[in-house]
């Protein structure tokens, strides 16, 4: 029995809670990925995984020796990237997790930075916020682009690299926006500071941008939101309370991609944070409005657990975090295209 691969294997079980997409991820059949794992349980004596017809979970015993397993495969990242690494040029794996409306700006970093350093591998992986704490506390993730509000409750001792502020926007067809002729008024605020909803302002073919809306107001609207147990469902919903506004959603979804197509597609509005714009910065049919009253700014940072041994691929992208020319595209690319 390999040790290592067998600890691999049941890393892989807990990361994909299922025996077929583990064996997958490991480049193995499942009876291999599940014989090695009985052949681990049999050599420490233990059961490890609690089995049924499907996946179900892990022992007691099982925890403790996934929690070393987690351990040890990350001591051998660390001695290879020692190994393989030399000063400026970092070698080896980097695991990134961001909650899904900041995707846009984790999957932009982190293509910067294999680019700055062609030697890193990175994995991103889009997460829920209980999932992105989990993975930084077992250590499944390196790094993590999440709320910085909720450090307040997860009891970790994590290290914040503020990366930008989250501002939200009201999404709808640009044929919605209830000119002159159409009879509608969707409680726009005019402003000298944005394009009117007839996108002034704006190039053909792109994403327009349109005068402020109250929160109130866009309550108002069929919306497709992101459903419950999105943390970003719980800002949104805690700013409609704030206008004294109450929501029932048309559309819910997990999908921050749903979000666009329903409006694309359908007779519906999504509420997004400024990171997404630009995801359809293309949809000249689209336009955005700021949503006020109340106006909702939201931290978001890179999380990283204190009590980790930095690997050197860990260093060079905290390092990366940190540079001012980074911060300048984090915060453009955060905003409304062109705002």
């Amino acid at each position: 029995m390999n040790l290592f691969i067998s600890m691999k294997y049941l890393v892989a079980l807990d990361d994909h809670r299922h025996f077929g997409r583990a064996a997958l991820a490991c480049h193995v059949t499942q009876p291999a990925l599940s014989n090695a794992l009985r052949a681990l349980e049999e050599g420490l004596g233990i059961s490890i995984v609690k089995r049924g017809r499907n996946f179900v979970g892990f022992t007691s015993e099982g925890e403790r020796v996934l929690a070393s397993a987690r351990r040890m495969l990350r001591e051998q990242e660390l001695l290879q990237q020692d190994l393989h690494s030399s000063e400026g040029h970092p070698q080896g794996q980097l695991l990134v997790g961001a909650v899904p409306t900041a995707m846009p700006i984790a999957a932009r970093f982190v293509a910067l930075l294999q680019a700055r350093h062609p030697g890193i591998v990175p994995t991103l992986r889009s997460l829920s916020s209980v999932e992105l704490e989990t993975g930084l506390e077992s250590l499944a993730l390196d790094m993590g682009l999440g709320y910085t509000e909720r450090m307040d409750h997860s009891g970790q001792a994590l290290r914040v690299l503020p990366q930008y502020t989250e501002h939200y926007f009201l999404l709808r067809r640009a044929d919605a926006g209830g000119g002159a002729d159409s009879g509608t008024n969707y409680g726009t605020i005019n402003s000298t500071s944005n394009s009117t909803s007839s996108g002034t302002g704006s190039r053909a073919g792109s994403l327009r941008a349109a005068a402020a809306m109250r929160w109130r107001d866009a309550a108002a609207l069929p919306l497709c939101m992101l459903s419950g147990e999105m943390h970003n469902r719980t800002i949104v919903d805690r700013a409609f309370a704030a206008a004294g506004a109450t929501v029932q959603p048309a559309i819910e979804t997990n999908s921050t991609v749903t979000l666009v197509m329903s409006v694309l597609a359908g007779q519906v509005c999504s509420v997004l944070p400024g990171a997404l714009l630009g995801t359809v910065h293309g949809q000249g049919e689209l336009e955005a409005l700021p949503l006020v009253e109340p106006h909702v700014e939201v931290p978001i940072a890179f999380l990283v657990h204190k009590t980790n041994r930095p690997s050197r691929t860990l260093d060079a992208a905290i390092a990366f975090a940190e540079h001012p020319d980074w911060l300048a595209q984090a915060v453009m690319h955060s905003r409304l295209p062109g705002g």
